[in-house]
């Protein structure tokens, strides 16, 4: 039996959404589709119109084995805004591993960038900060809210990094002129605008596609890092997924941080 999804927005906005179709039939059926349909996502992102480009991004499900789950899976695309938390870690995350595993092209991306910018990930903090339209969705932080726990964490590690993740070129700005000796970002993969009410795939959507794909590496990226501080959405969630866990993260949601970090 299969799955077939629809669905138009933003890529990890698409990403909730598939992973929702693909949870509700394992609900149903108690047992993992045989195929799913996915020709009619991630259209914002295609070069050409039609056609499917889910494994331009993630491996084909039927090479990844190995995976089940007896479990109800409690997942619902509105958990990007829960205490991440409460996520269902250990039912969510068999199906993150056999749907959303990345493609060796973006593992490819993922090994460039990590070469250009000699990362270590148990020296790096992700500040991360999803703006613009957002806030059409939930209440957004002010960029100085991220100082509170940033200092605290440099205080204990003085060499610690901070890596500044933003579609909002102001956040960026604002950061690197806070932590001008121990911060960075990543000026040629990324694309940030002005604040607005817009997304950044919609302004600047004549190179989405290779944008995404650097988006998806990166996300995977900031998984790896040994500190998160970061608002809610489908962004950040999906940084929790491909962590497995919310160990070592500050999260605003709703007016107030949730901090799993134990050190601070």
């Amino acid at each position: 039996m299969s799955v077939i999804c629809t669905h138009k927005g933003g890529f990890f906005s698409t990403c909730s959404v598939r992973l929702k179709k693909i949870v509700d039939y394992i609900n149903l059926k108690k047992e993992m589709p045989s195929c799913v349909d996915s020709s009619k996502l991630f259209n914002w992102y295609k070069v050409k119109k039609g056609g499917d480009v889910t494994f331009d991004y993630f491996q084909h499900y039927d090479n990844i084995k190995d995976i089940t789950t007896c479990n109800k899976i409690n997942y619902h695309p509105s958990h990007q805004f829960i205490n991440y938390v409460n996520v269902d870690y250990n039912n969510v995350i068999p199906i993150v591993k056999k749907y959303f595993s990345p493609s060796n092209n973006i593992n490819n991306i993922i090994n460039n960038i990590e070469y250009k910018y000699g990362l270590i990930y148990d020296n790096i903090c992700v500040l991360l900060y999803r703006g613009n339209d957002k806030i059409k969705e939930t209440k957004l932080c002010g960029y100085a809210e991220y100082l509170k726990y940033a200092n605290l964490l440099m205080k204990n590690n003085p060499n610690i990094l901070f890596l500044i993740q933003s579609d909002e070129t102001g956040f960026i700005k604002f950061m690197t002129k806070k932590f001008p000796d121990n911060s960075f970002y990543f000026k040629d993969e990324i694309r940030h605008i002005k604040k607005s009410k817009s997304t950044v795939d919609k302004i600047k959507g004549n190179k989405n596609c290779e944008y995404s794909k650097n988006y998806l590496a990166i996300t995977i990226i900031m998984s790896k890092c040994k500190y998160v501080l970061c608002g809610s959405g489908n962004c950040s969630i999906w940084v929790m997924f491909y962590r497995e866990n919310n160990d070592n993260v500050c999260q605003y949601l709703k007016g107030k941080w949730h901090n799993t970090i134990k050190s601070i």
